[in-house]
């Protein structure tokens, strides 16, 4: 912060306080031609509701001057004024790395005897799964959902179709790192013609109906332009997070009209990268409690 704004906050923050005080005892003061106390001051409502020129109560004034001084012990503890540090020197920096660093010795025994063990017994134990669903809901759940079965644009992460794969240390590997997808947009090259053409194609790869011309049109479209990421029989690449076409299970929806949509104008997928927030021994109790969510949901 410059020192003009620094001098400008302080100034205008140390005015407002005195005219806080000002106020006060200018209200208090008899002034002429006013109402002695006790007295009525001739406003009348409703023919007999009379107002009385009453001071405020001492104690409730007495409110009014604490206030004043607890601000002004505030704001020399605290910082407030500008570039002022205040005497105590906390900062709000300060204060998350106390409580991270009494978070870390009394929790992080807990995710290193995690860390040590493998995908398969962390499963096994719930008060380990418990913690991961503790981890997944403060940090996965606002995008995937509480339930982990996504919504459009962000993946179902219960069905065991995975994007970028789905074996344990590939969703370890999401989590700390992230990813980052991108489908380019196709409308201008293709045309709309084209688009519907490849839009028919892409729906008859997972075994639903269109029209057998379209579909024919688009096959060759798709092998040109289309191949290269999801494949020549569309069953996707996990290499580049490109999706599985033939198996109806659609990131962004499967309409006729979100196909043609995504294939008009592209899509643009981002996981963010957890490694800051969580490190190793988190994300790897975070990661083992995602795994185990599709097999969960494949043993019923």
């Amino acid at each position: 912060m410059s020192d003009w704004l620094s001098w400008y906050i302080t100034i205008l923050t140390l005015g407002n306080i005195a005219a806080c005080w000002w106020l006060i005892r200018w209200t208090s003061k008899a002034r002429p031609g006013e109402a002695a106390v006790g007295e009525t001051t001739g406003h009348v409502w409703d023919g007999d509701l009379k107002e009385y020129n009453n001071p405020l109560p001492r104690w409730w004034l007495g409110l009014f001057y604490i206030t004043i001084v607890f601000s002004l012990v505030y704001l020399a503890l605290y910082p407030g004024l500008g570039n002022w540090k205040g005497l105590l020197g906390w900062t709000s920096t300060g204060q998350y790395e106390e409580e991270v660093k009494e978070a870390e010795a009394r929790y992080g025994p807990i995710f290193q005897r995690y860390a040590k063990m493998t995908p398969a017994a962390l499963a096994a134990d719930e008060k380990a799964m418990a913690s991961g669903r503790r981890l997944f809901m403060t940090y996965c759940a606002v995008c995937h959902g509480s339930d982990a079965r996504g919504g459009p644009g962000f993946p179902n992460l219960t069905d065991d179709d995975w994007l970028w794969g789905g074996d344990f240390e590939t969703i370890k590997k999401t989590i700390l790192d992230g990813r980052q997808a991108m489908m380019p947009a196709w409308g201008k090259t293709l045309g709309e013609r084209g688009v519907e053409e490849v839009a028919a194609y892409v729906l008859s790869l997972s075994g639903r109906s269109a029209d057998p011309a379209l579909v024919e049109a688009g096959r060759a479209k798709f092998r040109t332009y289309c191949a290269a990421c999801h494949g020549p029989e569309g069953k996707g690449n996990p290499l580049m997070g490109a999706p599985n076409l033939t198996d109806d299970v659609w990131l962004y929806g499967g309409s006729p009209e979100t196909i043609k949509e995504t294939i008009r104008n592209g899509r643009k997928g981002r996981m963010p990268a957890h490694r800051a927030l969580l490190g190793e021994e988190k994300a790897h109790l975070l990661a083992a409690y995602v795994w185990s969510l599709s097999r969960r949901e494949a043993a019923r």
